[in-house]
């Protein structure tokens, strides 16, 4: 099995960046769950990001409804133009989850070892 190096993960998935020869390969952030994954760059993950709040805002409406975190009605478009996902509000919440703190790592990183470095 390669090696990763993990960014952020939650019950529902995980965000890693992949390591080759000891290297860590920063470029790109392997997004995994739902049996699902998705290899995307920094400014795609923000993409997907915005996408996943458009969702949320386009299904508030169903706050009142009982079945509103099992039900599979909810498309989620992703940065990939030919890939939909079916999603229940609460995996779209986890989602949210992991592309948000995945981000945070990210910008957190970027400061720690960029611009905070003394």
């Amino acid at each position: 099995m390669r090696e990763i190096e993990q960014l952020y993960h939650n019950n529902f998935g995980i965000a890693f960046y992949w390591k080759k020869e000891n290297e860590t390969i920063t470029d790109k952030i392997q997004l995994v769950f739902k049996e699902t994954g998705f290899y995307f760059t920094v400014q795609e993950l923000n993409y997907f990001c915005d996408l996943i709040e458009d969702s949320m805002i386009e299904n508030a409406c169903c706050e009142a409804c009982e079945l509103k975190n099992s039900c599979h009605k909810f498309l989620l478009k992703t940065p990939c133009a030919a890939i939909d996902l079916a999603v229940s509000v609460k995996e779209l919440k986890s989602i949210k989850d992991l592309v948000e703190g995945s981000l945070f790592r990210i910008e957190l990183d970027e400061y720690v070892y960029g611009v905070g470095l003394n």
